[in-house]
């Protein structure tokens, strides 16, 4: 599809629906402490509450210092709690996913890397050419946390739930899969997990839970387009429509339509998905959200000039989708992105992601509240 050339113009169809497009909305920044903050994901409560968690605390994008943090807001995210830090293990950190379960538990998701191993090396091979002896010694200490085969204990993807409303939270838990925003809740009470396998073999597909997020297994793969390796799908999420179909969007790796999202159904639950094909959308990865009167949002990440974050819609149960809709594009580099959605009690939309700022090196939580 192609995108608009302009900040103003009239109108964007959508089926028998015109959405009058605008200029980006005022977007703020979330203090969240020091450090570098990313891939955050927002959710809204049934009490009205939003949250928000995040990894916070790292040093880069790569880095061995990243804690998965969270943060609570009570007035529609006009303000938020000062962040409380869920997990840090012994390795990295990484992607944040939150959502309240049908039965009231909130489950925060995330998975822990050794990528920064590689970027050490790497470093090292080259004498340390651009870092300070404080960094070094702040990276070799962090290897010294604990032994190697601690580290590679640590790996994996993860799971904490709460059952009092996030007073208190489980020890950190093994799923069978991750995706930067986690589950979806789906109307006949179970759980759904639309993601990798990343370690364990990197299937692709949904895993299911039907004890409010207790306990997970496997319930499909989605197969992968004639020419493509699953290898190459990351970073999914899926949303339940009004029609009852499930919608799962994937970031797309492959040479055809790479850098895309790409989309499969199921309408049996999730027991089969259908081939992923192409919607026309560039960008990753996608976030979905269905609003109250059905409607689906997708956000997601446009890591190219202006760098920032779109969205569309779709009245269709995730037929077809209107052209982008600019939420943010005053980015000034790719590090920016992984987009979530709320509904606001308006009918307005508040959006939260990560990006580097000119004024900052280390990335901040950004949000935006706009309408359609």
């Amino acid at each position: 599809m192609s995108h608009p050339t302009r900040r103003h113009f009239s109108a964007l169809l959508i089926g028998s629906v015109a959405l009058r497009a605008q200029a980006p909305p005022a977007a703020s920044i979330i203090p969240m402490g020091g450090g570098y903050s990313g891939w955050p994901t927002v959710a809204r409560r049934s009490n009205g509450e939003l949250l928000l968690a995040f990894s916070g605390d790292r040093e880069a994008h790569v880095c061995p210092f990243g804690r998965v943090k969270w943060a609570v807001s009570r007035d529609e995210g006009r303000s938020w709690s000062w962040p409380r830090v869920l997990m840090d293990s012994a390795i990295d950190n990484r992607d944040a996913g939150v959502v309240e379960t049908g039965g009231g538990a909130l489950l925060v998701t995330t998975f822990t890397s050794l990528a920064y191993e590689t970027v050490f090396e790497r470093a090292r091979a080259d004498g340390f050419k651009g870092w300070s002896p404080d960094k070094v010694e702040r990276w070799e200490a962090a290897g010294r946390r604990v032994s190697a085969a601690a580290r590679k204990f640590w790996l994996g993807c993860w799971m904490l739930r709460s059952t009092d409303g996030g007073v208190s939270w489980s020890a950190p838990h093994r799923v069978p899969v991750n995706s930067p925003h986690g589950p979806a809740a789906l109307a006949d009470g179970r759980m759904l997990y639309a993601g990798k396998d990343l370690w364990g073999g990197g299937a692709v597909g949904v895993c299911e839970s039907a004890d409010d997020g207790a306990s997970w297994k496997w319930l499909a793969k989605i197969p992968a387009r004639p020419g493509d390796s699953v290898d190459f799908y990351h970073e999914l999420h899926v949303v339940e429509a009004k029609n009852g179909h499930l919608i799962a969007q994937i970031r797309n790796e492959n040479a055809q339509n790479r850098n895309e999202t790409l989309q499969s159904e199921s309408v049996d639950g999730g027991k089969t998905w259908s081939v992923p094909h192409s919607i026309g959308v560039w960008g990753v990865p996608s976030h979905l959200l269905r609003l109250r009167d059905g409607r689906l949002v997708m956000t997601y990440g446009y890591r190219r000039a202006p760098f920032g974050n779109e969205a569309r819609i779709s009245t269709d149960s995730g037929a077809t989708w209107s052209e982008p809709i600019k939420v943010s594009e005053d980015g000034t580099r790719t590090d920016l992105g992984y987009p979530s959605t709320v509904e606001l009690t308006d009918g307005g939309l508040l959006t939260v992601w990560y990006e580097v700022r000119p004024e900052s090196p280390q990335s901040v939580l950004r949000m935006a509240r706009w309408k359609i």
